[in-house]
């Protein structure tokens, strides 16, 4: 007779253990108390808490161009700066380029936008920083501010 448990069905051998894929492979590294990360590599960013903000409290003061043009611009920030031509907002919000200019004078009166950098044909897309709260200034300092920028 052989050795084996009685638990064990005739005519079967016993496997060895399997080590699990966890226990085989090396551990993670320890936290460095570096930025977050998403997963994929990418720091992981404060995009809704935003958002949540300017739902709360900045989206019922606004009309829908305001709104679209805001949305547009926080979608294409990168590293605190979007940058995006005005005819590719108008396109994307469904409004004329003229009301795109408008309208990013109102949102940097309300301080909403700050113009960062006024594009050009040799220059290339205008840069702006996105902001969810409203700041109302004086509307003579603000279109002043614009008008410096642009």
């Amino acid at each position: 007779m052989t050795d084996r448990p009685d638990n064990i069905l005739r005519g079967c051998s016993v496997l060895p253990a399997m080590q699990s894929a966890k226990a085989t492979a090396e551990p993670p590294p320890k936290a460095t108390g570096g930025p977050r990360t998403n997963g994929k590599g990418k720091p992981k960013g404060d995009r809704f808490p935003t958002l949540n903000r300017f739902t709360d409290f900045t989206l019922r003061e606004l009309d829908r161009n305001e709104i679209a043009v805001w949305l547009i611009l926080f979608r294409d920030t990168r590293e605190g700066i979007a940058a995006t031509g005005q005819t590719d907002i108008a396109r994307r919000a469904g409004v004329t380029a003229r009301t795109v200019r408008r309208v990013i004078g109102k949102l940097a009166a309300r301080g909403l936008l700050q113009v960062v950098h006024r594009g050009s044909i040799r220059t290339g897309n205008s840069s702006y920083r996105v902001f969810p709260l409203l700041n109302i200034q004086t509307p003579d300092k603000a279109m002043s501010d614009y008008n410096r920028t642009n």
